[in-house]
């Protein structure tokens, strides 16, 4: 593992969030095949009743990120891809709302709020990410700390890796692993290196040539040497 590299992305969102001013929980539904005899009935929570699994994740608001997006209200499980329409071309995001429904519906809400178009990819780090979704990266005093006014807690499957095309969210050094409020990395190198802390948002299935054009303005671990703007981001339901 590089230590370095997984210093540098933990870095990337600073401590910032001290005050929760709500809470409002998502349940994720899901139904169980029926089977097994009587006496399984007796107790609604048993696997394979027929009664449905609900797994509950928290979304919680805070202040003065420079977004103030309400929290999502209902998990999406619909498959789904974003299309990516850059200053350097586009590139498209299959969603992974099996490996992790909350965040994937986060970020839908997100791409549907409209949130992230005319935002930058602020940090470059060629062989390792292109990071994007600050809203406050063109403050010099506040860039980095920058979300939506949420953000979402969801466990990371523990087999989570970070090749080449992954999709996942960027978090600072002290909040746990799973977290997530805007900020958003695509991994540019072979292997980023980095644990299972990250929440993971999904790959990119196409453009991964823009990925590589943005890569290559990169001139160390920051802003690079080329303003790279979101024009527009759209969900796009598969087919």
């Amino acid at each position: 593992m590089n230590g370095g590299k997984t210093h540098n992305m933990a870095r990337s969102r600073p401590v910032f969030r001290r005050v929760a001013f709500a809470v409002v929980t998502l349940a994720l539904a899901g139904s169980l095949a029926a089977c097994g005899g009587d006496d399984e009935g007796d107790d609604p929570t048993a696997p394979g009743t027929g009664t449905v699994a609900v797994a509950e994740v928290k979304c919680t608001q805070v202040p003065d990120e420079g977004g103030d997006v309400k929290c999502p209200t209902e998990i999406a499980t619909d498959p789904a891809d974003v299309s990516v329409k850059t200053s350097e071309g586009d590139f498209t995001i299959a969603l992974d709302v099996d490996a992790s429904p909350a965040t994937t519906t986060s970020f839908r809400h997100l791409v549907e709020d409209g949130f992230y178009d005319g935002l930058t990819f602020s940090r470059v780090v060629p062989g390792f990410v292109i990071q994007g979704g600050d809203p406050l990266a063109d403050d010099s005093q506040r860039a980095g700390s920058g979300g939506p006014g949420y953000y979402v807690d969801e466990k990371v499957p523990d087999d989570t890796t970070y090749d080449r095309g992954v999709v996942a969210m960027a978090k600072a050094a002290d909040e746990p692993a799973g977290r997530s409020g805007s900020q958003f990395f695509v991994v540019s190198g072979p292997d980023a290196q980095l644990p299972p802390d990250y929440a993971y948002v999904g790959r990119v299935t196409k453009g991964l040539d823009t990925v590589a054009a943005i890569e290559s303005l990169g001139v160390g671990d920051g802003p690079p040497r080329k303003r790279v703007t979101i024009d527009d981001m759209e969900v796009v339901p598969q087919s």
